[in-house]
């Protein structure tokens, strides 16, 4: 199901509709600073959108704002003494704390930091909103070029009211910094199966796989999903797979790791970080409190949070035809990456998902206009009013978990206690 012509006497209405999805995911995502004001409008505006009742300082925010601060003071030439003092420090301790290594996040709070004088954490989180509103721009561009304009409205429309990517864009947390470049890294991916050898789109997914391994260790999840891609593609043909294209999946990475390396200071300085970090998490308490559960955790968690959402892309899911190739492309890469990230011993968190939400909704759209093909005369009008419900709902998600109650943590245990079903 593909709508891939934009009709002439209907476009300023579309770029329009775009154009006002686009601005409300923008002022849902915008820094809670940004309507800390006393003037009424500002209250007006805060209040209208919802501020997150956890206002504290999270664990892992404090430990990112501890690295952008050393950047501020000593510079990024200080990167390879931050690098080793990790390793000493986390030597030291029994439990994990976050590595040095998830440099890109850092790097770009130090930048904007330089740019704006903003202070360590408010340039933290401003990078989450920034990248959050990205996300939202990019995840509508990948699904115009997999299913078309009408699609990428219906998919706009629902990652803008997305409850974790709205709760990503709010805090000092690296899972929406990180779903952007998994994302980018996906529609990358399928223009160059689309048009194989084009050397601009060779270098940007190049780059963008580099940018990944910068992010964050979570780029292996990404990384297997991509090669689950180009392995099935031999089956289910999305397009073709060149000698260039694998040298550049191969290459990227390798990119990524050597830059890592470099600014580490050395090989043994990354490789005793990403040990100590997988040894040291596998005892945390509160790891092993939060982290474990069933194969199928994940889904229990995007059911509680968006379940209409979830229970729409089971909908395509269950009706994919081998025809259906944009669909199959992004089933495949979430299974795949889904498989890996369920085997995790104590690393299940719903914030590590947040790169599934684009993927689910352009399901959940395709499953909206199928079920309107029931209403033969006003399809269109059911189909915006199906979406806007959904939206509706979603939003309502987000205020019950994040306003009304001060989760933080994604982990199944809070979201049970928000919606009643534990005490």
């Amino acid at each position: 199901m593909t709508y891939l012509a934009l009709p002439e006497s209907r476009r300023g209405y579309l770029w329009a509709a775009l154009a006002i999805i686009l601005l409300f995911g923008t002022y849902l995502r915008l820094p809670t600073a940004l309507f800390s004001g006393d003037d009424p409008p500002l209250r007006m505006l805060s209040a209208g959108r919802g501020e997150p009742a956890f206002t504290g300082i999270g664990f892992d925010e404090s430990l990112y704002r501890q690295y952008v601060r050393s950047l501020i003071q000593y510079g990024l030439n200080s990167y390879p003494d931050i690098a080793e003092n990790y390793v000493e420090t986390q030597t030291r301790l029994t439990r994990a704390i976050l590595p040095p290594t998830r440099f890109l996040y850092i790097f770009s709070a130090y930048i904007w930091h330089e740019v704006t004088g903003a202070e360590a954490l408010a340039s933290l989180k401003d990078i989450s909103s920034l990248f959050s509103i990205l996300l939202l721009i990019l995840a509508t561009g990948l699904a115009w070029r997999l299913g078309g304009w009408r699609i990428a409205l219906g998919v706009a429309a629902l990652m803008a009211c997305a409850p974790t990517q709205i709760h990503m864009s709010q805090h000092a947390l690296i899972d929406g910094f990180f779903a952007f470049w998994a994302t980018a890294c996906l529609w990358l991916l399928w223009e160059n199966l689309q048009h194989p050898d084009k050397i601009a789109r060779l270098l940007l997914y190049t780059l963008s796989l580099a940018l990944l391994v910068l992010t964050k260790e979570n780029a292996m999840f990404v990384y297997l999903g991509i090669l689950a891609l180009l392995i099935s593609n031999y089956w289910l043909k999305f397009g073709t797979v060149s000698r260039a294209l694998l040298g550049a999946t191969l290459l990227g990475p390798l990119a990524g790791l050597v830059i890592l390396v470099f600014l580490s200071g050395g090989l043994s300085v990354v490789y005793h970080t990403y040990l100590l970090l997988v040894s040291k998490a596998s005892v945390l308490p509160y790891a092993i409190a939060t982290g474990d559960g069933p194969w199928y955790r994940y889904l229990v968690d995007l059911l509680l949070v968006s379940p209409l959402v979830f229970l729409l892309a089971w909908r395509t899911v269950f009706k994919l035809q081998l025809a259906d190739k944009s669909s199959l492309y992004l089933v495949v890469f979430v299974v795949s990456s889904y498989l890996v990230m369920c085997n995790v011993r104590y690393g299940m968190n719903l914030r590590y998902a947040n790169m599934w939400d684009m993927p689910l909704r352009y399901l959940a759209i395709l499953a909206v206009f199928d079920l309107v093909h029931f209403f033969s005369r006003r399809k269109e009008l059911v189909s915006v009013g199906l979406i806007a419900g959904l939206c509706a709902f979603d939003l309502r998600q987000y205020h019950l978990f994040f306003v009304d109650h001060d989760l933080y943590e994604l982990v199944t245990g809070g979201l049970l206690r928000a919606l009643s079903i534990l005490q």
